[in-house]
């Protein structure tokens, strides 16, 4: 019988925190809400969701020499779920 090791989710912190969204790799902001964040993704509420990139990355400040690299895992209406993602070099 296989056993399989579900790796346990990380601690998530319930917030309310502004933030701003770039999309695959442009430089144009969409403003958003951090719903809830944990050390390897977060929660984000988006207004007029849409489609969105693969490709995101976040910005806790109007300042795009300070984003942090995610993935989108999952959009339900104007919710969606993003992984931070680690940049090599």
């Amino acid at each position: 019988m296989a056993v399989f090791k579900r790796e346990s989710r990380k601690a998530r912190h319930q917030t309310q925190l502004g933030a701003w969204l770039t999309l695959d790799g442009g430089f144009a902001k969409r403003p958003c809400t951090i719903v809830d964040l944990s050390a390897t993704g977060a929660r984000l509420s988006v207004q007029n969701g849409g489609k969105l990139g693969s490709k995101i990355a976040l910005a806790l400040t109007m300042d795009v020499r300070k984003l942090t690299p995610c993935r989108l895992v999952w959009q339900r209406g104007n919710e969606i779920g993003v992984e931070f993602v680690q940049v090599a070099g």
